[in-house]
């Protein structure tokens, strides 16, 4: 039995699924991995220390404009979800499966795509949010401003991105969902980013069976019952067929 036949087995016979969703999930959508927008910022402070907490609330004018350029791609907009995002949200609408998908990605394809349940961890570029008075406000509002500003009380807002020295707000539920899963598959992630690399190796330890379809190996391709190396798209729709 190939990798592929096994995952779709693996699925036929789980009621939940949890999904981990990586960069390589987005990639195959025309969105470039954010990372690769290092080198975009060439200033005194590191990528870490630009996307960062300390630096939005030092300068908070300075930070989205180092922001916007890293994230210009993105913040364009007009992405639309690939048969990776249409496949999940198929196993939902059409093969009566509870799929949880947490993902890393910040681009609102999931929802794009119709997932119903969702866990952004890093948040998502769709919107801002006042960490004063709390006013939530849209991407077209941000869109609007260089450095925009709440409507309610006139504070800078804040990109709705985890952004580096922020504690990950899902993190907990995303454990607690992969744990209680069926099956976990981990899609397009190296698995380099903690804590949220360490959700295959805790579900495998609570008894999960886990999937992993990436591009290439990772540290962590240990964890997994069955690893498929291939691009996301494709596997996806094989995996369709299979299961029609």
């Amino acid at each position: 039995m190939t990798a592929l036949d096994q995952l779709a087995d693996d699925i036929r016979n789980a009621h939940h699924i949890a999904v981990l969703s990586g960069a390589g999930m987005s990639t195959e959508s025309g969105i470039p991995d954010f990372r690769s927008a290092n080198g975009l910022f060439t200033g005194k402070r590191s990528f870490a220390d630009v996307v960062s907490i300390d630096y939005f609330m030092d300068d908070a004018a300075g930070f989205w404009a180092a922001f916007r350029e890293i994230f210009k791609i993105k913040l364009a907009g007009g992405y639309q979800p690939n048969a990776g995002h249409a496949f999940l949200a198929d196993l939902e609408k059409n093969h009566g499966k509870r799929v949880s998908v947490l993902t890393q990605n910040i681009d609102g394809l999931h929802h794009k795509a119709g997932s119903d349940e969702v866990l952004e961890m890093h948040g998502s570029l769709m919107g801002a949010t006042c960490l004063f008075c709390h006013t939530p406000h849209d991407l077209a509002w941000v869109q609007q401003h260089d450095v925009p500003r709440c409507r309610s009380c006139g504070m800078v807002i804040k990109p709705d991105v985890v952004l580096y020295g922020e504690a990950v707000p899902l993190i907990e539920p995303a454990f607690e969902l992969a744990t209680q899963a069926d099956l976990l598959i981990v899609m397009g992630s190296s698995l380099e980013v903690g804590p949220v690399n360490m959700i295959p190796l805790e579900a495998r330890r609570a008894g999960v069976q886990t999937a992993l379809i990436n591009l290439s190996e990772t540290r962590l391709d240990h964890a997994f019952d069955v690893r498929i190396e291939a691009g996301i798209g494709d596997t996806c729709r094989r995996l369709g067929d299979l299961l029609a």
